[in-house]
């Protein structure tokens, strides 16, 4: 991974102060005990696929806190998600608390108060990542902080594996591929997510949930139809086009707002891919469902602040 920090070079007595700027200055403002004094020590190694970030911590015995005066003193919207290399980790929020060893994961919420405790040393891969990135595939999963998911379960187990692999390819590919592995990573989650919810379908916000999540699913696969309607999507889902119509509105999108977003977001990302560089704009258009060029330029630099060909020629870094 490409950025290292760690405790070694610190005088035994300042460790743990040290570990507490490295925390904080990786993750979100948090706060650290841990009794160990002298003997304490800790490494990070980080990693950047856009606006996510996949985070190695191998440490000692400690407590982790987000208390509500952080909160109230940060502007961070993120969603962490741990995934267990050895050792045992307890996670409390939301009144769940979960413990999670090897190959299982957590989720927790930077935007509410959370407790991690490890008794022992340990080691862990975190991906943190805007709530939005998650949000846009399976609409709320607050129901789903400090829950254990595991490798007993064929889909968690699948994105557990998927996650931790491509956390440890994404230095060695291109961006643009180390995106595309991001997206894959988080759709697995969604799917784990959604079975979840589904196993607890009797609870009707979870069953909105696991509906909304496949609603979204056959939004995203269907993209490149230009034809795609509301009514099309509801058909799918098996629900009529009023109550897909609210789903939606639960997240704040209404369905042509969401369908534009997503199409855009997939041009951007063409454009940006040195893969593509051969195709014209407008069959990268098109290919995504667009059919008017005119309207497709005038969007994406109302979105972007930059025309497609301005953003291609001169992609932000």
């Amino acid at each position: 991974m490409a950025v290292v920090l760690d405790t070694s070079s610190s005088v035994p007595d300042r460790r743990l102060a040290v570990w507490q700027d490295i925390v904080c200055d990786t993750f979100v403002g948090l706060d650290c005990h841990s009794d160990m004094r002298e003997g304490f020590w800790g490494a990070v190694s980080q990693s950047a696929v856009g606006r996510a970030t996949f985070t190695r911590v191998d440490s000692c015995a400690q407590r982790v806190f987000r208390t509500p005066s952080r909160i109230a003193r940060a502007s961070e919207d993120y969603v962490l998600v741990a995934l267990g290399n050895h050792g045992v980790n307890g996670v409390y929020q939301d009144g769940r608390d979960a413990v999670v060893s090897a190959g299982q994961f957590v989720i927790y919420d930077t935007t509410r108060p959370y407790e991690l405790r490890f008794d022992d040393s340990f080691s862990q891969t975190i991906l943190q990542m805007p709530r939005k990135l998650l949000q846009q595939r399976i609409g709320a999963f607050d129901a789903l902080t400090a829950t254990t998911f595991c490798s007993s379960r064929p889909l968690e187990g699948l994105a557990y594996e998927f996650l931790i692999s491509t956390s440890k390819v994404v230095d060695h590919v291109d961006p643009a591929t180390a995106s595309r592995l991001l997206d894959q990573g988080l759709d697995l989650i969604a799917m784990a997510f959604a079975d979840r919810m589904h196993a607890r379908s009797s609870d009707q916000s979870f069953h909105r949930s696991a509906l909304l999540y496949r609603l979204r699913n056959y939004i995203l696969t269907h993209l490149s139809d230009p034809d795609l309607s509301i009514s099309q999507v509801a058909a799918a889902t098996g629900i009529s086009p009023r109550y897909a119509s609210d789903l939606m509105a639960d997240e704040q999108h209404s369905f042509r707002s969401y369908v534009q977003m997503q199409r855009l977001e997939r041009c951007r990302r063409d454009l940006s891919d040195p893969a593509h560089a051969a195709r014209h704009i407008s069959d990268i258009a098109f290919a995504w469902g667009f059919n008017d060029l005119a309207h497709f330029s005038r969007i994406f630099k109302q979105r972007y602040g930059a025309a497609p060909r301005e953003w291609r020629e001169h992609p932000p870094q």
